[in-house]
């Protein structure tokens, strides 16, 4: 495995980190993993030298932060060679207080999040989404708090309009509050609007990417018979239903990359993001044990700037999807 610096922080992550969204109660969503098929794929994921694992509050409403905790104190190392990121803003309840980015929220949202994942602290605490219901002045204050209480190391951010962060970052900077160091957006071969403003906004300030989806729900490994939730999930649909004619030129391009390589489909898409110099580790689901393995042999492919320009090239401009 390799490890590399989260952001410009002196955090070393591994090159994959492990999205524990899958694991949870079917009570949720239907293709959600319980916790005896969950744990086998995390301890998979352990003993492949994975120390970066990414869950939120809202996952399962709470059991997926219970079950990644537990599975990570029965398999894993000792807790300060684990790097666990959780995340705050959606609804946990029928309350108004019990969403969003509020003081009183997340100082509640904290505190709940650490005794699910049965720890003293996370690594990596970050907002799940913009909230425009809240002074942003208010939100950085309450996170620089959690900060300073030891209770997170370093704060992220999730998917928003690039202006929407880079007035939080130059917030967080004009009164000496935690900055942000990761963004956790929606970025893959099938969805690249990301380019445009958002990645640049952290190249220039040196932040971390980890995105999500990267695989876009499993139409980019083309295996029908995995994408349960790209077929069943009306989010899912909403990512990728705008644009399913152009995408598809995009997925027969990896195809046929792949079967050039003599590998599955999902190590060439997976390879493409690990070329892109501005991701540090992107954030996998995983459902089935060679999942894992597609995305450590994806580490090993190097592909030639001629095949990168190929898999890009039927592109198109796509609806913004993934800040809601």
């Amino acid at each position: 495995m390799d490890y590399v610096n989260l952001g410009s922080t002196g955090l070393k992550v591994s090159r994959i980190c492990l999205g524990t969204m899958t694991y949870g109660s079917t009570k949720w969503r239907k293709w959600v993993l319980e916790e005896e098929q969950s744990r086998p794929l995390i301890r998979q994921a352990i003993e492949a030298g994975i120390n970066f694992f990414d869950t939120a509050d809202m996952y399962s409403l709470g059991a997926s932060e219970e079950i990644l905790g537990r599975a990570l104190k029965d398999f894993g190392p000792p807790r300060d060679r684990l790097v666990i990121g959780t995340k705050v803003f959606n609804a946990m309840g029928d309350d108004p207080n019990q969403r969003g980015l509020s003081r009183k929220h997340i100082f509640h949202a904290i505190d709940e999040s650490l005794r699910r994942l049965g720890t003293d602290y996370v690594d990596l605490y970050q907002i799940h989404r913009f909230d425009p219901e809240t002074p942003i002045e208010e939100t950085l204050e309450a996170l620089h708090d959690v900060v300073r209480a030891g209770k997170a190391l370093y704060l992220g951010a999730s998917s928003m309009w690039a202006w929407q962060f880079a007035r939080m970052l130059h917030t967080a900077e004009a009164h000496g509050w935690t900055r942000f160091v990761t963004m956790q957006n929606h970025y893959n071969l099938l969805y690249r609007e990301e380019e445009r403003e958002m990645i640049p906004v952290c190249r220039a300030e040196s932040i971390g990417v980890i995105p999500w989806s990267p695989l876009a729900r499993g139409l980019l490994a083309n295996r029908p018979e995995e994408t349960l939730r790209s077929q069943t999930d009306d989010y899912a649909k909403r990512l990728y239903g705008a644009a399913a004619e152009s995408d598809q030129k995009v997925i027969v391009r990896v195809s046929k990359l792949a079967a050039g390589h003599g590998v599955p489909p999902a190590r060439i898409a997976l390879a493409w993001l690990f070329h892109k110099p501005w991701i540090t580790a992107p954030i996998l689901g995983v459902s089935k044990p060679h999942q894992l393995g597609d995305a450590l042999a994806a580490l090993q492919i190097k592909l030639t700037s001629e095949e990168i320009a190929a898999l890009e090239e039927p592109y198109i401009p796509h609806p913004i999807a993934g800040h809601e």
